[in-house]
């Protein structure tokens, strides 16, 4: 493919422009079409996630209609895995990854931050809020609430709780007959539940306390949400919290005994925050795969058939930005994207936030 465009270039450019005019008429990316076509000279663009593969699968089939000349290099790697592999292979000279794609926030700005991302102007981010880019090197592409989820077959949902603190007081008065029934993100395991126990620490007035009541509680720790979802349909536990919305929701539409409660006191909200490495073999095509990710046609996508809820503000339908807006009001709390998100990287800020996360007192 690379020597056929490097014989017809005029034909080829011809072809890429009227290609590109198409795609901004059927709300796809408006891509510069020399950026399109040096991702077609590249070939291929190299994409590290932390998305399952089957659940973004119609993304990346969408893209590969649209762009057939760029095929896609898809690693799903769990959040930390993908940090460091990434960062090892920078160490050692190694081919990385042209595109890092991960809902752990904090660890993705670390990345851009210390240097590891490249800027890119894309054209997609005039429909993204100002809170979502960070000086175009981290792009947020989902806005994905955090909530609880129970059965209403063994919770009903007029014992359920559904606020932070109404949660904190049901664990302090049901005591043992809840241990170990409650689940939630573990913080030393999962990246994305140590992020959001840490936000929660800055919305909850009462946190202290509430973390107390978690500490004491004995709850039931997971490394992903996909698992606390499965231990509460299957009986193992009663509710679980702080459970990524996109995936609850659509559990609870392929099993309507399960309830999706947004805490009526606050709801956090992460990204999925995109960024192309600095160093990327294939630049162009990663800037191609951003800008569809970022497009109209892909926010769609990643809403109506991915169970990904849209960031774009012009995206329409139950699982967009414009949906939670209207349902949320201002309970409605995104996490920004940007450098607030290191605070709680610092090592002696992590080691005593999960020495209270354990209910051990503090070191004198």
């Amino acid at each position: 493919m690379r020597r056929r465009l490097r014989q017809l270039p005029a034909l080829a450019a011809a072809a890429l422009v009227a290609g590109a005019a198409a795609a901004r008429a059927d709300d796809s990316p408006s891509t510069a079409a020399g950026v399109i076509a040096g991702g077609i000279r590249e070939g291929k663009v190299v994409v590290y996630a932390a998305t399952d593969a089957d659940i973004i699968a119609p993304l990346l089939e969408d893209f590969s209609a649209l762009y057939p000349r760029i095929s896609v290099e898809y690693h799903d790697l769990n959040t930390r895995t993908m940090n460091e592999r990434f960062l090892d292979e920078v160490a050692s000279n190694a081919p990385v990854a042209d595109v890092l794609w991960s809902p752990a926030m904090d660890l993705q700005m670390k990345l851009a931050n210390d240097g590891y991302a490249q800027a890119y102007e894309s054209p997609e981010v005039a429909r993204l809020a100002p809170w979502a880019v960070w000086r175009n090197e981290a792009f947020g592409t989902t806005l994905e609430p955090f909530v609880f989820i129970h059965d209403r077959r063994r919770l009903s949902e007029a014992q359920a709780p559904r606020s932070h603190a109404e949660l904190a007081r049901w664990l302090e008065a049901q005591g043992e007959r809840v241990r170990d029934r409650v689940g939630t993100g573990d913080p030393e395991r999962s990246a994305i539940g140590y992020l959001i126990l840490t936000q929660d620490s800055r919305i909850d007035p009462a946190f202290p306390e509430t973390l107390h009541a978690y500490a004491r509680a004995g709850l039931a720790l997971h490394a992903t949400s996909s698992s606390m979802i499965e231990a509460v349909h299957a009986g193992r536990e009663l509710l679980a919290f702080n459970v990524n919305g996109s995936y609850a929701l659509h559990a609870a539409r392929q099993h309507p005994e399960l309830a999706v409660i947004f805490p009526k006191d606050y709801v956090l909200a992460t990204s999925r925050i995109a960024l192309i490495s600095r160093t990327a073999p294939h630049p162009n095509a990663a800037k191609v795969f951003l800008d569809y990710i970022l497009s109209r046609r892909g926010q769609e996508v990643l809403a109506s058939r991915c169970a990904l809820f849209s960031i774009r503000t012009d995206v329409q339908g139950e699982d967009t930005v414009a949906a939670l807006s209207a349902k949320l009001g201002a309970r409605l709390k995104p996490i920004h994207v940007g450098p607030s998100l290191l605070v709680f990287l610092d090592g002696s800020k992590r080691a005593d936030f999960l020495r209270r996360w354990r209910g051990v007192p503090p070191e004198r």
